[in-house]
């Protein structure tokens, strides 16, 4: 064998559960069969299913064994760089339009993530808002995201935007309100491992990481007025767009194949 053992007897169930000879739903060999199957040691058997928990394509359950696990057929998320209203607010995906609040907001007071302090533009020990939000199907009650506001204090303390129930239009209608009209927003979209805490209520196996999407919403001079940073399981949900032509994208005839390229 090239490699460690396991990664060795990894790589093989991994190629067995990827050519249907364990379809979603089957219980894998025990540790003790596996063992004697590839003349390893039961740690070795152990180390191989841990590497395919931890890649989310397997899952230990009590009483069962490892299972492999069902892949969700992804739902697209289209963001298409606009912002919406309907009669309750604003939202940004009409995928998302049908969900809502499962639980009351949670509200507090705190210093944000590091990467967050430097979007606002303050430092790493300064308070700000921390709005909480766990949003879902209100039908079935499962928890789709979650979803995190982050605002300057300065702008913030002692206002509706502090309070839990901000009011028709949410914290939007309130920025502009307040005299910030109009907002503008700005999206960035990558991963990162859950928390714990993270995992548990977005019911995420072994592996799976989070989609983020971070929005920044601004005023009129460019004061970043907000940061939501929204997460759910990259296994169910993939990020679509359109794409459209720029005028200089326009289709010209004649010309070689070589004076073409694509990326």
């Amino acid at each position: 064998m090239n490699g460690p053992a396991y990664r060795q007897i990894a790589a093989d169930l991994r190629k067995a559960i990827e050519r249907g000879e364990y379809p979603e739903g089957a219980v894998l060999p025990k540790i003790t069969d596996i063992a004697v199957s590839h003349g390893i040691s039961k740690q070795t058997a152990r180390e191989a299913i841990a590497e395919l928990e931890a890649e989310g394509l397997v899952e230990v359950v009590r009483r069962r064994g490892t299972v492999v696990r069902a892949r969700p057929v992804k739902r697209r998320l289209t963001r298409s760089r606009q912002v919406f209203r309907d009669e309750l607010g604003y939202y940004f995906d009409p995928t998302a339009q049908s969900w809502r609040a499962l639980e009351t907001p949670t509200i507090s007071w705190g210093r944000p993530p590091k990467d967050v302090a430097l979007m606002l533009g303050g430092g790493p020990d300064d308070d700000v808002l921390v709005r909480d939000r766990v949003m879902g199907d209100p039908e079935t009650g499962r928890a789709m995201q979650l979803a995190t506001s982050f605002l300057p204090a300065a702008i913030a303390r002692g206002t509706q935007l502090a309070e839990g129930d901000t009011g028709p239009g949410g914290i939007y209608d309130r920025l502009e309100e307040m005299g910030h009209s109009p907002l503008a927003w700005e999206e960035t979209v990558g991963s990162r491992m859950p928390t714990p805490a993270e995992a548990e209520r977005l019911h995420l196996a072994k592996g799976v990481p989070l989609l983020r999407i971070v929005r920044t919403t601004t005023g009129p001079d460019g004061t970043v007025l907000e940061v939501n940073d929204t997460r759910m399981s990259a296994d169910e949900f993939e990020v679509g767009y359109p794409v459209t032509r720029h005028p200089s994208a326009q289709h010209h005839a004649g010309g070689s194949a070589a004076d073409r390229h694509v990326t």
